[in-house]
């Protein structure tokens, strides 16, 4: 997935969870996974297959968004009781009130209680717009928040190195980093309204990590053959 548009940095999570203490989840909980009728078949009837560390990917991606635009806008002032209108310009702006008989009620009410009255002034806003956010995604593509705190102790030192050693059990993110960008972009502007006008942006990404996280995968022989695959998340230690 090597693109030179994005600036990408590789990060490998080091197992906290061994292989003998994953085993002993596995052996604890693997009749779970055969439950048939609120029914669980014995301990000896599941049998582990095999047992494998692999590293799956996760992108967390940042970035900037800068932008200067017109929009439209209605902002509500109030005024004295005794304004009936106010005028900006070229431009009448009379107080807000609503239509038949209950907008006729409310405005005695207001006047007899000397209560504000509210105009709604339609106007134009400049708005300048600088805006940093962060989005993470799992190893499908599904946009969460992450998990994991990537704290110096957890961190390979050499991730490279690593994920070369076991280059047979490595999950590639499903998600492309184009598509993870858009989803960023997406989210970046959202603050942006429709009825802008002359508008000047700029979108920064600043930088993609893709997060390898070690997982071990259980495959399970039960009853009738039939095969059931348990992960366990080594970093917390969780059956997913």
């Amino acid at each position: 997935m090597a693109n030179s548009k994005y600036k990408i940095k590789t990060v490998v999570l080091r197992p906290i969870l061994d292989l003998s203490e994953a085993e002993q989840i596995v052996e604890n909980g693997k009749t779970s996974l055969f439950r048939s009728m609120l029914q669980k078949p014995k301990k000896m009837e599941v049998h582990v297959h095999s047992m494998k560390l692999s590293y799956e990917a996760f992108l967390i991606l940042s970035g900037k968004y800068n932008a200067n635009f017109y929009r439209k806008a209605v902002h509500t002032i109030n005024v004295e009781p005794t304004v009936r209108e106010i005028i900006v310009g070229d431009g009448v702006f009379p107080i807000k009130q609503g239509r038949g008989v209950l907008g006729k009620l409310n405005y005695k009410i207001k006047s007899s209680t000397k209560r504000k009255n509210q105009i709604d002034l339609e106007l134009e806003e400049h708005v300048y717009l600088d805006d940093e956010q962060e989005v993470a995604f799992d190893h499908h593509g599904k946009e969460i928040k992450m998990p994991y705190k990537m704290s110096s102790r957890l961190i390979e030192s050499y991730p490279r190195r690593t994920l070369e050693k076991t280059k047979n059990n490595v999950k590639k993110p499903e998600i492309t980093y184009d598509a993870a960008v858009l989803r960023l972009t997406s989210k970046l502007k959202k603050s942006v309204s429709i009825g802008r006008r002359n508008l000047e942006e700029k979108i920064t990404i600043n930088e993609i990590i893709e997060l390898y996280v070690p997982i071990y995968e259980a495959r399970l022989i039960g009853p009738k053959k039939n095969v059931r695959l348990m992960r366990i998340d080594s970093i917390r230690k969780k059956v997913l």
